[in-house]
């Protein structure tokens, strides 16, 4: 299973954000220079974030983003579910699937149990678990926050 770009992103704004004391505001300057990643990119993705209620914004001088939920209520797998735009392991997953044999296909069957187990795993996990308190003092000299 390979996640994209986009939703790699998705979790780093979010761990970011978790990282900080709780209602400290970031920018997606910080957080890109944080990664060392595209600004651009972030703003995407943060658009997104914003509009699906994980992030707040505050527009402004002084403004910037924090996490709209609290990190154990943000499940990892929901997040991945909403994120990516195609969990299709295969081309037979996709309704326009061009493989002859897909009726009769023992191996899609297969394809889709491991995308379920790689998304149960997932939804045992929220955001809370990415910032454990004894990881945190690294994660926060790692992301270079002040």
């Amino acid at each position: 299973m390979h996640i994209t770009r986009y939703t790699d992103y998705s979790l780093r704004v979010l761990i970011y954000l978790a990282a900080q004391e709780e209602d400290r505001l970031s920018t997606i300057q910080e957080i890109a220079d944080s990664y060392g990643i595209s600004k651009n990119h972030l703003m995407k993705v943060v658009h997104q974030l914003n509009k699906k209620q994980y992030i707040e914004t505050v527009r402004g001088k002084n403004g910037g983003m924090r996490l709209y939920r609290a990190p154990h209520d943000i499940n990892i797998g929901a997040l991945v579910r909403e994120t990516e735009q195609h969990l299709d392991l295969v081309e037979c997953f996709s309704g326009n699937g061009a493989c002859k044999i897909t009726p009769v296909c023992g191996l899609k069957n297969i394809f889709d149990e491991a995308l379920q187990a790689f998304l149960d795993v997932l939804d045992k996990y929220t955001l809370a678990d990415t910032i454990q308190s004894k990881d945190r003092p690294e994660l926060l000299r790692l992301l270079q926050v002040v």
